[in-house]
């Protein structure tokens, strides 16, 4: 089972990931792990990659997709993968699909979680982090795991805010790539849309992403 998998920042798409990775033991990959293992593996598109990311330049879909495709053909994908952050435009996605076509890989299910901006950018910076765990579930805007107060609803322990959490431009500005329909991440997703309209080999379908994690989770399931 091979997916690539959509949501903007905020709608618990890496939660979700999570989830699929352990139940159908499948590999769960983040692009920006990838670019961070070549680089530190010294491999040579990693090397590539480096001198652009050094300059602040972003690096060249030519040497993205084929660290994409590599690790995607490595042994803990054979059962399946899951692409996560990757494409981010529409002209990435164009690309994406013909190189996994010309690499003979097949691609299963396209996910995408709908979410609305506001209620995205809300759960973002409302989410804050118990001093004991920070893996127990705060987040002032959302009631089902509001805490109590100042401190953690699981525990009691004091809660904090992470400084990215609360850069509203920066919020703003990776949501204004994810919610572009024309050339951003939406676009992108569009592509795949299209493409699994005409081929019925392909699920594409979609996920209410406001509701609670758990039903969000049982959506996800009914429909692979």
């Amino acid at each position: 089972m091979n997916i690539i998998f959509f949501g903007p920042n905020g709608s618990g798409k890496g939660t979700q990931g999570a989830i699929l990775k352990d139940k159908y033991n499948i590999a769960h990959i983040e692009s920006g792990a990838i670019f961070r293992d070549n680089i530190k593996g010294g491999t040579e598109l990693g090397k590539k990659a480096k001198a652009f990311i050094d300059k602040g330049d972003l690096v060249p879909d030519d040497i993205t997709i084929p660290m994409i495709l590599d690790r995607l053909k490595q042994d803990d994908c054979a059962k399946g993968w899951l692409l996560d952050g990757f494409p981010r435009n529409k002209v990435q996605a164009e690309k994406l699909d013909a190189s996994l076509k010309e690499e003979k890989m097949k691609l299963d299910i396209v996910i995408e979680i709908l979410l609305d901006r506001q209620i995205a950018k809300d759960r973002i910076m409302g989410r804050r982090l118990c001093e004991k765990d920070n893996n127990h579930p705060n987040n002032i805007f959302i009631d089902a795991i509001k805490p109590n107060g100042d401190v953690c609803r699981v525990c009691g322990g004091a809660l904090s805010s992470r400084a990215d959490d609360q850069d509203e431009g920066a919020i703003d500005k990776r949501h204004s790539i994810y919610y572009d329909a024309e050339t951003g991440t939406l676009a992108s997703a569009y592509v795949f849309r299209d493409i699994a309209a005409n081929d019925t080999t392909i699920n594409y379908f979609t996920l209410e992403g406001k509701n609670a994690l758990p039903d969000v989770t049982a959506e996800l399931i009914s429909k692979l």
